[in-house]
């Protein structure tokens, strides 16, 4: 699959990059259903070594376990697609980075893997800064590049409302 930097992702990039040097801040992401693509669109900009850490692509659950210090218990009680795993993905990506803000999603493509409590295009996405994290959920649709695109979008679209 590519990530398609449409104008409207490049353009939330860009001004994801002038907030976060607005406030000097370094970001660093934790993807698992976008595998990078976060992190891709925010690296597209020219200069965005100066405000981008770097990603952790945490597509299984052992990775989440091991670089992001997911619970066993989280994982298992309420699975990989939860508002407490985006969060200690977040809360995680923090802990392994020097950075000030995080952003992670974790969620189901397709077209494959859903269920009726958690429908194909179900993402949950967490901000982690400082000691504040919060989380939210959306359900998206259309196929798998359709999914992840719109992924991207939002939690760009997020981060720079967060940070106004």
């Amino acid at each position: 699959m590519t990530i398609e930097i449409n104008k409207e992702i490049n353009q939330l990039a860009q001004s994801l990059g002038q907030l976060l040097q607005r406030h000097h801040y370094q970001i660093v992401t934790a993807e698992s259903c976008t595998a990078g693509g976060i992190g891709y669109a925010i690296s597209s900009i020219a200069g965005s070594s100066a405000w981008l850490s770097g990603g952790l692509i945490t597509y299984s659950n052992a990775l989440k376990q091991r670089w992001l210090s997911v619970s066993s218990s989280i994982l298992e009680q309420q699975g990989a697609v939860s508002a407490e795993c985006a969060q200690a993905m977040a809360q995680g990506a923090l802990q392994q980075a020097d950075a000030n803000i995080a952003v992670a999603v974790t969620g189901i493509a397709g077209p494959d893997g859903g269920s009726e409590d958690k429908p194909v295009g179900l993402v949950w996405f967490a901000i982690a800064c400082g000691d504040d994290c919060f989380s939210w959920s959306s359900i998206f649709s259309g196929d798998r590049a359709a999914v992840r695109q719109q992924t991207i979008k939002e939690a760009l679209t997020e981060l720079v409302e967060y940070l106004k």
